[in-house]
C-alpha cells in the first residue's frame, strides 16, 4: 500500500488544496494523510486553531466527495518524522508558481537527507486554482470580501462568522 502525506497549515483549506487532495488520492497513492501542521509560537502562527483546521478539512473533504482512502490528522515537529510515523513513502506538495518551487526545492533536499526512502512529489495547481493562497483568503475575508469561489462552503461559512 502506497501511503502519502499532504502536509500544510490549511489556514484555511482552499479549493486549491482540495484539488491537490483529489488528484493525489485518485492517482498517486492508496492512502492519503492530510497532515495539518499545529504550528508553534513565533513560527507561522495560524489564525484558525489547529483543532478547527482539522475539522474544516475533514468536513470539506467529505462534502467534496473525494471519498475513502483520505484521512486528516495533525502533527507537530519534523515532517519527515511524521511521514515515518504514518508509514508514508511520499510527501505531496502543491505548487502554484515558480516561487513556490524555490522554497519547496530546499525543503525537499533537507527531507531527502533525513530519510531518502521518502520521495517528494510536486503537483502543479490546476489552472482554476493556481492563484489561490490561504493568506490571500484570510486577508480578503478580514475585509468582508466574498471568498466563496476560493474555499469550500463550510470554510466560507466559518470565515464569515469570525469577528475580525
Amino acid at each position: 500500500m502506497r501511503i502519502g502525506i499532504y502536509p500544510g497549515s490549511f489556514d484555511p483549506i482552499t479549493n486549491g488544496h482540495l484539488d491537490v487532495i483529489r488528484r493525489a488520492s485518485f492517482s498517486l497513492v492508496d492512502r492519503l494523510v492530510v497532515s495539518v501542521a499545529k504550528g508553534r509560537d513565533g513560527f507561522k502562527s495560524p489564525l484558525i486553531p489547529w483543532e478547527k483546521r482539522c475539522t474544516l478539512c475533514r468536513e470539506a473533504i467529505e462534502a467534496s466527495g473525494i471519498g475513502g482512502g483520505v484521512e486528516v490528522m495533525s502533527f507537530e515537529g519534523l515532517l519527515v518524522h511524521h511521514a515515518q510515523e504514518v508509514g508514508a513513502c511520499m510527501i505531496i506538495r502543491g505548487l502554484r508558481a515558480i516561487s513556490d518551487f524555490d522554497y519547496e526545492f530546499s525543503l525537499t533536499a533537507i527531507n531527502a537527507r533525513l530519510d531518502d526512502r521518502i520521495s517528494t512529489v510536486f503537483l502543479m495547481g490546476s489552472e482554476n486554482y493556481q492563484f489561490i493562497s490561504s493568506s490571500q483568503v484570510r486577508e480578503l475575508s478580514s475585509f468582508g470580501g466574498d471568498i466563496s469561489y476560493f474555499v469550500p462552503p463550510n470554510v466560507d461559512s466559518y470565515m464569515r462568522s469570525r469577528t475580525w
